[in-house]
């Protein structure tokens, strides 16, 4: 029976609750100032579980805390089903991470999309990462219908109208925007360079005001690219975290090489894990070694550190390469 005069309780402050507005900010989350605030930023990500736990999801960020920004709650990744990246975020923001919500085109059209844009940010998350989506070909559900209503561009042109528009696609007005710092990814090891200085000028064009790259193996080809962007003045328009991986063994790099589309590893370190003792510790030491790299080329403003399965190591690979420079993210134990 509904109530003629429901009380109304106003939101119970807590440690996700989103930070006091700040002049110039597209969010009131933490990731976005730790960028504009000049810092060498960290991300990292965590596969949401095959299971409705919500433990789970808790144990598997606890083991970023104190070395990661944000964390990106992966949407179907590889087309596999799992928990969804909304239901993972709210739950990180809950105990105060900055989670990075994964939207995939591949399963939602522009309908599903805009919901679940207001819903998250109804939740307090403040990250958002437009992404096409693998083919429904590559996971476990290879009889699924792929969607793909919107692109990867025009869905970071959907987030912008929504947040700076106030608006719907359908051009129908909503009360309050969804206030996210919008980003997407791209690939530097795809050939032509200038094809990719291309494609990520048009995601900031529509939009993406950080970008997260593909596995970056190949130190020249990511400087290459780098330096057009720079020249170009991206590096002015939008953040840039390079993305940096673990390999396990020689024969795990093989295959990704193999069998992923864009990950380009060169010969020298499939190599270099073939002439190790202990070829696991060897891809550990390769990533921080890339980690450190990275924060020297010109216009790069962070690392996005991949590590599938491996995800244990990350905290230990992010303190010995240095890159955080002494800062200690953000994490429960602090606060």
């Amino acid at each position: 029976m509904r109530r003629e005069n429901p009380t109304i309780h106003p939101p119970v402050e807590h440690p996700g609750s989103p930070l006091p507005e700040e002049a110039g900010h597209r969010s009131r989350g933490r990731f976005e100032r730790v960028l504009r605030a000049g810092d060498f930023a960290v991300t990292s990500e965590i596969a949401p579980p095959d299971s409705s736990d919500a433990d789970e999801v808790y144990l598997r960020a606890q083991l970023f805390d104190g070395v990661c920004d944000a964390i990106n709650a992966t949407d179907g990744s590889g087309a596999n089903c799992h928990m969804s990246s909304v239901a993972v975020c709210a739950l990180l923001t809950h105990v105060g991470y900055s989670p990075i919500l994964q939207i995939s085109c591949r399963d939602k059209n522009r309908i599903a999309i805009q919901g679940d844009i207001l819903g998250a940010a109804a939740l307090g998350v403040c990250n958002v990462l437009a992404l096409s989506g693998d083919d429904v070909s590559a996971g476990d559900h290879p009889e699924a219908k792929p969607v793909f209503d919107l692109d990867s561009i025009s869905l970071l042109t959907t987030i912008k109208t929504m947040r700076d528009e106030q608006r719907f696609l359908s051009g129908r007005k909503l009360d309050r925007a969804p206030k996210m710092f919008a980003g997407s990814s791209i690939n530097p090891f795809v050939p032509p360079v200038h094809n990719r200085i291309t494609q990520l000028e048009k995601k900031i064009n529509a939009g993406a005001e950080f970008i997260q790259t593909q596995y970056c193996f190949d130190m020249p080809m990511l400087k290459e690219m780098m330096s057009q962007a720079v020249d170009k003045g991206l590096t002015e328009r939008a953040f840039i975290l390079a993305g940096v991986g673990t390999l396990a063994s020689a024969k795990t790099a093989r295959w990704l090489r193999a069998n992923v589309p864009g990950v380009h590893i060169p010969d020298e370190i499939i190599a270099r894990l073939e002439g190790a003792e202990n070829q696991k510790a060897e891809g550990q030491k390769i990533c921080v070694e890339l980690m450190q790299q990275c924060k020297e080329i010109e216009g790069i403003h962070g690392v996005h550190v991949m590590a599938y399965r491996q995800e244990q190591f990350v905290a230990e690979m992010v303190k010995e390469s240095g890159v955080l420079d002494g800062r200690l993210c953000w994490a429960p134990e602090q606060h």
